[in-house]
Formats: C-alpha cells, sequence, structure tokens
C-alpha cells in the first residue's frame, strides 16, 4: 500500500454547497506535472482564506487541496532544471484554484512553476515571506520603474498589518522611505512602527467615498484594500505619483474619477502575482533576498500546526490575523 499523507480537501455537493475536510491522500491522488515536492512549509494567505472558507469562486476545480503557496525539496523530477534534493519555491500558477495545491505533505507541479530556495533562506523563512511578501515585492519594484524613490516623498500602505502591508513596510523602511502605514487596527500600531513605519493612521481617514482630489499627503503607495480606500489615496497622491494596487481586501469596485490621473498625472499600477513571468519572479525573490531583513520575520510571521490551517484560514478573511502565517510540515 502506497504511503499517504495528510492533505486539506475542500468539496461541493450537487447544491453546490461547500465542505471542507482533512483528509489522507497517496502521491497517485496528486495532479499532472513533471516535479514532485515534498513541502516543507507553506501558510495562510488571504486567497487561501477565500477559499476555504467560499467567501469568493478561488476555487474553479472540485475537488481541490487549497493552498497557493510551498516551499520544499524535489523527490522526483522529469524536468531539465530540477533535481532530486533542490530547494524550490511556488506561489499562484493556479496552484490552489485549479491545481492541487500546498495544503499537503506532497505536491506534483510543473517545473516551470518553480524558483530556486534563495541561498541564506529556510523553507519557514520563505513563507514567513510567502505571496503576500513576493507581491509586496512586485509592488515596490514598480514603484521603483515609476521613479517613486525615497527622496520623493512619503508613501502609504493600507491595509498594514495584513501579510502584504506588514512586508511592504519593512521593504520600503529598509530601503529608506518614509512610510506611513493605514489600519483599522489601532492596537497594531507598536507592530506597524517596530516594522519600520514612521507613521499610522486609521483607516476611517481612507475608507469614506473619496472627493474627485483631496490635499496630496505621499508620492505613491501600496494597496491591498482596494473601493473606497483605494479611491481615496489615488485623490491623495501628489502630482506624478502612483500606487500599486495588488489587492481587494475592501471590494472589487473603485469608486473614483479621472481627476487624479488627468489633472495631477497619477499613475495606478497593477500587480500580478499569480502569472508574472518567471525572469520577473527570480528578481523579486534575488530583491526579497537583499532588502528584506530577515531578522523581522520572526516579528510579522506566527507559526500554526497543519490541523490549524482551516481556523486561521477562517480569521484572515474576518481580519483577525497579523502579519504572516507559516505552516511547518
Amino acid at each position: 500500500m502506497s504511503d499517504t499523507f495528510k492533505a486539506i480537501l475542500v468539496s461541493r455537493d450537487a447544491e453546490k454547497k461547500q465542505s471542507v475536510e482533512i483528509v489522507d491522500l497517496t502521491e497517485a491522488d496528486l495532479m499532472e506535472g513533471d516535479v514532485t515536492v515534498a513541502v516543507e512549509a507553506t501558510t495562510v494567505n488571504y486567497k487561501d482564506g477565500l477559499a476555504i472558507t467560499g467567501k469568493a469562486p478561488v476555487v474553479r476545480r472540485w475537488p481541490l487541496v487549497p493552498g497557493i503557496d510551498f516551499a520544499g525539496t524535489v523527490i522526483e523530477s522529469s524536468h531539465p532544471d530540477w533535481r532530486k534534493g533542490d530547494k524550490v519555491i511556488l506561489n499562484g500558477w493556479g496552484v490552489g484554484e485549479t491545481h492541487y495545491g500546498a495544503f499537503a505533505a506532497r505536491a506534483r507541479v510543473k517545473g516551470d512553476w518553480l524558483v530556486p530556495l534563495p541561498d541564506g533562506m529556510s523553507p519557514h523563512d520563505a513563507m514567513a515571506v510567502g505571496t503576500a511578501g513576493y507581491t509586496a515585492m512586485l509592488a515596490v519594484m514598480a514603484l521603483e520603474r515609476h521613479g517613486i524613490v525615497p527622496d520623493r516623498g512619503p508613501v502609504v500602505v493600507t491595509g498594514a498589518a495584513g501579510g502584504v502591508g506588514s512586508v511592504a513596510i519593512s521593504i520600503l523602511s529598509t530601503l529608506g522611505y518614509h512610510v506611513i502605514a493605514s489600519t483599522g487596527r489601532n492596537a497594531e500600531s507598536p507592530y506597524l512602527i517596530d516594522l519600520g513605519a514612521a507613521e499610522v493612521i486609521s483607516r476611517d481617514e481612507l475608507s469614506q467615498p473619496a472627493k474627485p482630489l483631496a490635499k496630496e499627503c505621499w508620492a505613491g503607495g501600496v494597496d491591498s484594500v482596494g473601493t473606497h480606500t483605494l479611491a481615496n489615496v489615488l485623490a491623495m497622491t501628489s502630482y506624478g505619483g502612483a500606487i500599486a494596487a495588488c489587492g481587494l481586501a475592501g471590494g472589487m469596485d473603485l469608486p473614483t474619477s479621472v481627476a487624479p490621473f488627468i489633472l495631477r498625472g497619477v499613475s495606478l499600477l497593477g500587480i500580478d502575482s499569480v502569472m508574472a513571468p518567471k525572469a520577473v519572479r527570480l528578481e523579486a525573490w534575488r530583491r526579497i533576498g537583499a532588502d528584506l531583513d530577515l531578522k523581522k520575520l520572526s516579528t510579522l510571521s506566527r507559526s500554526i500546526a497543519f490541523d490549524g490551517i482551516i481556523g486561521a484560514a477562517r480569521d484572515i478573511v474576518e481580519g483577525r490575523i497579523r502579519g504572516r502565517v507559516v505552516v511547518d510540515l
């Protein structure tokens, strides 16, 4: 009999009612791919929370093992880039959405989806960064390409106590930016300042319907909230500034006007982490290794057991998770 391993499986019945359970699988149950990985660490992202709770249509194949991130060791490969024993990371590519994902002790995926684990970084460290941190780095890189450097002025980070926000603050502050952190959890101010925020403002200042234009407060920013928050952030961006949008924790809509774009030359930079080309991923992870203070990972992350994933997924959707959650397998 083949060895079994634990996995989380989401299913739905004929009435499309969703259920989630911990099951035993074998490697024969895994989907097609040319690399099999022993998953050593994973994480719970906001998208994983949506997948497990069914709050949004993240899962598009049934049944499915969710989990969009993992780090681990190659145990079998027919892909020319990978050999047994290689340490690898996976983020996105539809894993945990249409392809069996990270919430299992084994994963079989396409080798083209993998990137090498950076030198000096453990699988646990990589998942303390995870898709949230990798997305934050993509946002920082986009701001830099647009010329939003520290000398241009302050930058704002919304959803600051979440995974993307926490890593974005850490990276931006390390690079020398004056970071303004926006959060709905005022009790988290000491945590955000410890990560590197120079100022902390209440989410309430950005959550009401936005004016077409408002006082110029920052040169750029990273937004993971969307809706009225993003509209206000755009209205308060200084001439020629840019905002990198990478999330929708508050909603998918954008109730704004063209005023910031045509009167102040503000740019809205879309950030996609799921299908980003491999070259971009490699650069993002190289920059993470260079620009993220790994000592801060213990501050912005905590560890849970595999059996705690389902509860953490519910908590992250309800806004009860600070920073990053790492699962060591």
